[in-house]
C-alpha cells in the first residue's frame, strides 16, 4: 500500500512537472516539485556521520568545531536527530536533540554540560543562532512538505546545473523567514541553493550545497553546506564525512536521557 501511494505521488508529480506552468498552476507545480524531492529521499532508515563546523567572522577569522550526527526517519512524522559536540574543549559534550513534525511545532532540546541541564528551545526562539553559527535552530529540522506553501518561479541554472526555482513560504508564524527560494536540480531533485528572506522580506542568507555523493545506490547527501549571512558578513561551512546508513539506531538513541549520556 505504501509503494502504491508513493508511485501515485510520483506519477502525479511527473504529469504536473511535464506541463507548462500558467497562471494559477505555479503553486501546483511548486508543490509537485517538493513532493518529488521528498519521495526520492524516503526509506533511508537511520544514519550517523561526522561533521566539521567552520565558523568565519566578518574579518575572515575562523574557528572549527567537530561533531557527530545521528538521524532516524519516523513513520508518518518528521525525522529525529542528535548532534554531539566533540571539540573544542569549551563545547565538548554539548548535545542537541531535534524532533521534526510536519504540522505540529518542532521539539528541540540543548544539553549544556557546564550547567548539567537540558534546555528546551522555544518555538518562538527557533530563529536564534545555533551555537554561534549562521544556521538557526529552524534550519536544523528535516524538510517536511506541510511546513510550507509553494510557488514555482522559473527554470534556471546554478553552477551549470539545470534547476527548478521554487519559492517556499513557511506556515509557522514563528518562522524567522518570510520565504525561502530554492534551486532544485531537475535530474535528481536535490537542493543546490537556498536563499532565505527575513521578516522584513530582505535577503538574509544564502545556503549552497556541493560535492553530492550517492549512498545505497539511491540517497544523495552533500559533502559540504555553506551558509553566508549577507547582513552580518559572517559564514558557516558544514563538512560531512564517514556516513553510515542503517547503523541500527533506535528510539532510545533519541530521547532526553540520550542528551546527558552523549560522549
Amino acid at each position: 500500500m505504501k509503494f502504491l501511494k508513493t508511485s501515485l505521488i510520483t506519477l502525479a508529480s511527473v504529469l504536473v512537472l511535464s506541463a507548462p506552468a500558467f497562471a494559477g498552476e505555479a503553486e501546483d507545480k511548486g508543490l509537485a516539485i517538493a513532493k518529488e524531492s521528498k519521495v526520492r529521499d524516503l526509506g533511508w532508515g537511520d544514519t550517523q556521520a561526522r561533521m566539521q563546523m567552520l565558523l568565519r567572522n566578518q574579518h575572515g577569522e575562523t574557528s572549527t568545531r567537530q561533531m557527530r550526527i545521528k538521524s532516524m526517519e519516523q513513520e508518518n512524522d518528521g525525522d529525529k536527530s542528535l548532534t554531539i559536540f566533540d571539540s573544542p574543549r569549551d563545547v565538548k559534550g554539548t548535545a542537541f536533540l531535534s524532533f521534526s513534525h510536519p504540522t505540529a511545532n518542532d521539539e528541540q532540546w540543548l544539553y549544556l554540560p557546564a550547567l548539567k541541564r537540558v534546555k528546551r528551545i522555544s518555538s518562538r526562539n527557533k530563529s536564534g543562532s545555533f551555537m554561534g553559527s549562521e544556521f538557526s535552530f529552524e534550519d536544523l529540522t528535516s524538510f517536511e512538505i506541510e511546513k510550507y506553501t509553494y510557488k514555482y518561479i522559473k527554470d534556471d541554472t546554478f553552477n551549470g546545473v539545470d534547476c527548478y526555482v521554487v519559492e517556499q513560504y513557511p506556515v509557522d508564524k514563528y518562522s524567522g523567514y518570510t520565504k525561502r527560494v530554492v534551486w532544485i536540480d531537475k535530474a535528481e531533485y536535490r537542493s543546490q541553493k537556498v536563499e532565505f528572506y527575513d521578516r522584513k522580506k530582505s535577503l538574509l542568507k544564502t545556503l549552497t550545497f556541493s560535492d553530492y555523493k550517492k549512498y545505497l545506490d539511491k540517497y544523495w547527501r552533500a559533502t559540504k553546506l555553506s551558509m553566508v549571512n549577507h547582513q552580518s558578513g559572517k559564514s558557516t561551512d558544514l563538512t560531512w564525512s564517514d556516513y553510515q546508513f542503517r547503523a541500527g539506531l533506535d528510539e532510545k538513541d533519541f530521547n532526553k536521557n540520550a542528551l546527558k549520556r552523549a560522549r
